[in-house]
């Protein structure tokens, strides 16, 4: 009997090898690919997360040390204004950080700009002196606390005269000398998921030092 020995492999083997051997490099590198992606995607997901907590820690400390200052005075009746409110833009009196100012009462202004998928959330600071704006030289432009938004919602709840109960949620604030009780700030960012409502319940005072 004869007996055939193995001289190697033959070539249907070695291209079944590399076959398998490319199959299984294409399969840890999309692996890898799919890996970093979703490492990536963390990252980013954590930096939004992160961005949401800074701003609305932010505007929950001002707008809580809000204080019943004048910051202007309507030229038709007198009356004075220590917060005015609408869809898009709030404007109120609180003291800021030595790091942001030069200490006292500032006037914020909070605002949003841009429109679509594009819109910001900004603030501008101008100092309070004895009821009156003092601009800075050169002037101060507004920080971006918040960029790349799809809404943002603002509203105001405070005490219905005619019912002298809890009145409902509105889109503007304008009773002269009166801050409201609550404020509501609603954020949808353009990606990702809405941002939680921030609702902070403003203290309430007396008009201070200005017009009734």
């Amino acid at each position: 009997m004869s007996v055939r020995s193995a001289a190697g492999f033959t070539l249907i083997e070695v291209l079944l090898a590399t076959v398998l051997l490319a199959a299984g490099m294409a399969l840890a590198f999309a692996a890898v690919r799919s890996t970093l992606a979703i490492s990536a995607r963390g990252e980013v997901i954590a930096a939004d997360n992160e961005r949401m907590r800074a701003v609305e820690g932010f505007l929950r400390r001002r707008l809580s040390t809000a204080m019943a200052l004048p910051m202007q005075r309507d030229a038709l009746n007198g009356a004075a204004s220590a917060f005015e409110g609408g869809p898009a833009e709030l404007k109120f009196v609180a003291e800021v950080p030595d790091y942001l100012g030069r200490g006292g009462p500032y006037i914020h202004h909070l605002q949003v700009s841009g429109s679509g998928d594009q819109q910001q959330l900004r603030l501008g600071l101008v100092l309070l002196q004895a009821g009156q704006a003092v601009e800075e030289t050169p002037p101060r432009g507004s920080e971006l606390l918040a960029g790349e938004l799809k809404q943002v919602r603002l509203r105001y709840r405070g005490i219905d005269p005619s019912s002298n109960a809890l009145g409902s949620w509105q889109d503007r604030w304008e009773v002269p000398g009166r801050m409201p009780l609550l404020v509501s700030i609603e954020v949808t960012p353009s990606r990702g998921s809405p941002w939680p409502p921030l609702l902070v319940a403003l203290p309430q005072q007396h008009l201070q030092g200005g017009w009734q």
